[in-house]
């Protein structure tokens, strides 16, 4: 399902096993009368003759009818195992073998007979095998009139049949032909591999044809399965990854100009949820058939692997690419496609880039690279790679290196900012920051590298060090002694996680630390996006002893609701509503609100970002229990906190 009008060719060792020649003898009862030159390669290269009367010619000169099995033990020790089939002529018969003695090392009963024919052209009587006459679905005859049986050629393949052999009995020499027939049975067409011989008769020049025909219907049908499989993706029915990078392989090699197109389906883990994957199936095999009817003449289309598609467009500019992209994106969101009863609509991202010379990686990866670009900036558009994007890829590579690297060597650091009591003014406990405090340049904090890390699978690792970490310093004498209580920031990708929760617990009672000296920080956006993994967290955590606060709430516009559904001890109120409640009347109201909320359910309150004296008198007002900022603390070294040296055990 490619715009390339021509399927992949067959492997040339398929080709050549389809259309090898057949080895044919004429044998009487005096032995081995002649045989072709295929009939002397299967017993010559083992030390045997045809021509010795004792050795391979008794066993033909023995078979009548098909599907008989020789053993032959050669003069050079070796056994042969061949399959045999005859047929008479006059004055003798016509014995066809085959070799299968590689077949596993063994004779194989599955392997079909092999029909014979021979044409008298000076009588124009054609002689068929018991076998091939049955394909046919002509009677069992000595003989009938050439005619007949040329009337069951496909008139497609007529003229140059007739023409093959013209030729033969001109030159005399051996032919083969792969042709079409209609059995007279109405089964529908079949194909034969014809093998034939010119063979001198008697009475002087080369006037009969002999060979085999063999009804390769089903073996040419596999093998066009086979070369499609090899080409094209079976879901999808689109050209598969080894033909796209082939054919941009082709395009970077090339003079001309050209350009690729890489697209994603937006959100189809959605429909994988709500419909099951047969849907999600369903909908790739949708947007990939109009993704090849869109990307115009010339294109190759292929998955190249999930949801994830490409078109190599030979001779495009990248800005025609780039409207060959628009115009994708607009036929899928218009398209409804059917998924069982219903219907669904999807959108797709796409990315375009040049192909660059003789580098088949960065072309596709500049595809990828603009592609994540039009998924980040609203998706259900197209994208052009420019340099920028790899600039910035660049940027993001190496600060997920420094990441990765800073947990190997432990140059990630915490620092840890007071929590307080704003009726008491004392600390009550203190939320950990992350800090990267590898030495190189530029310094980077937690805003640039944290939301890179997100996506990814390291922000996994991160997690379990910032909360094993916490627990450690825990453990330390100093924080027993003063009773220290801190905070750890999750990711809402820890939600994925099942086995965190219980890893946390594991580690508490590893070192020793009472539950309720440590405590989780969830935002609110992440909370709401796994709702049923955070309200399992939370529910493990708060009822072994572990605080758990929904982080940032308001941020993300969050409904009242969650706070009534999900299980918390404490909810911090983001600071966009703390800052300026001493001078906006809808802050002011608005914080009052959570606090009315907060206490119904039993939540401790924390407003953040109290930077201002003035902040805190308004706070107290309106009843919120705690509050951190610049005012009330700044954050500090954790291992300062503890008063000991950073904790590098496991």
């Amino acid at each position: 399902m490619t715009t390339e009008s021509d399927p992949p060719a067959d492997p040339p060792s398929v080709a050549a096993a389809c259309l090898a020649p057949v080895a044919m003898l004429v044998v009487d009862g005096g032995g081995v009368r002649w045989h072709n030159t295929a009939a002397a390669r299967l017993v010559e290269p083992y030390g045997g003759r045809w021509s010795d009367p004792d050795g391979p010619a008794a066993l033909v000169v023995a078979v009548d009818g098909g599907g008989v099995r020789l053993r032959w033990s050669a003069p050079d020790g070796s056994v042969r195992w061949w399959r045999a089939g005859s047929q008479e002529l006059s004055g003798g018969r016509l014995v066809a073998l085959s070799d299968e003695t590689d077949y596993d090392g063994g004779p194989v009963a599955a392997v079909p007979d092999t029909a014979t024919w021979d044409w008298d052209v000076a009588t124009d009587r054609v002689r068929l095998s018991p076998g091939l006459a049955d394909m046919l679905g002509v009677p069992h005859r000595p003989g009938c009139d050439w005619l007949r049986v040329a009337a069951l050629v496909h008139r497609d393949d007529r003229r140059t049949l007739y023409r093959t052999l013209r030729d033969a009995v001109r030159t005399g020499g051996s032919w083969r032909h792969v042709v079409r027939m209609l059995p007279t049975d109405g089964s529908g067409i079949r194909t034969f591999e014809v093998y034939g011989e010119v063979r001198d008769t008697a009475c002087g020049p080369s006037r009969r044809l002999v060979g085999t025909a063999r009804d390769v219907t089903e073996l040419r049908s596999a093998r066009q399965a086979l070369a499609f499989l090899c080409g094209n993706d079976t879901q999808t029915g689109v050209a598969s990854r080894r033909r796209v990078i082939s054919r941009l392989t082709e395009c970077a090699t090339g003079r001309q100009r050209a350009a690729v197109v890489v697209v994603d389906v937006d959100r189809l883990g959605d429909v994988n949820e709500l419909h099951g994957m047969a849907a999600g199936d369903e909908v790739l095999r949708s947007v990939a058939a109009v993704l090849h009817r869109g990307s115009g003449g010339g294109a190759t289309v292929g998955r190249i692997g999930g949801d994830r598609f490409a078109a190599v467009l030979p001779g495009r500019s990248v800005g025609e690419a780039i409207e060959v992209g628009r115009r994708l994106c607009a036929a899928v969101d218009r398209t409804p496609l059917r998924v069982g009863a219903g219907i669904v609509h999807v959108a797709i991202s796409v990315g375009v880039a040049e192909v660059v010379r003789d580098d088949v990686d960065a072309s596709l990866g500049n595809a990828c690279l603009a592609l994540a670009e039009a998924k980040r900036t609203g998706r259900n558009r197209a994208v052009p790679f420019t340099a920028d994007l790899h600039r910035a890829a660049h940027r993001r590579a190496t600060l997920l290196r420094r990441v990765d690297d800073a947990l190997d060597h432990d140059t990630m650091g915490l620092n840890a900012q007071p929590i307080v009591d704003l009726r008491s003014g004392r600390v009550t406990r203190y939320e950990l920051l992350i800090r990267l405090r590898d030495g190189q340049h530029p310094p980077v904090g937690p805003a640039e590298f944290l939301p890179l890390v997100e996506p990814t699978e390291l922000v996994h690792r991160l997690d379990r060090w910032v909360v094993g970490r916490a627990v450690r310093a825990l453990a330390t004498p100093r924080a027993r002694a003063l009773d220290l209580r801190l905070e750890a920031n999750l990711s809402g990708r820890s939600l994925e996680d099942p086995d965190f929760g219980p890893w946390v617990l594991a580690e508490l009672s590893r070192h020793g630390v009472e539950p309720g000296r440590l405590g989780v920080e969830l935002t609110e956006t992440a909370a709401v996006t796994e709702l049923a993994a955070a309200r399992s967290l939370a529910t493990l955590l708060i009822d072994s002893g572990v605080g758990f606060a929904l982080d940032d709430f308001g941020a993300g516009f969050g409904s009242f609701s969650y706070l009534k559904h999900l299980r918390f001890t404490s909810v911090k109120i983001a600071g966009d509503f703390v800052e300026h409640i001493d001078r906006e009347p809808v802050d002011r109201a608005l914080v009052g609100a959570v606090v009315v909320v907060a206490r119904q359910l039993g939540l401790v309150t924390v407003a953040e970002r109290v930077d201002r004296p003035e902040l805190v008198d308004e706070l107290r007002l309106l009843g919120v229990d705690h509050g951190q900022g610049y005012h009330l603390g700044r954050p500090v070294p954790l291992d300062g906190l503890v008063g000991a040296a950073p904790d590098r055990s496991a």
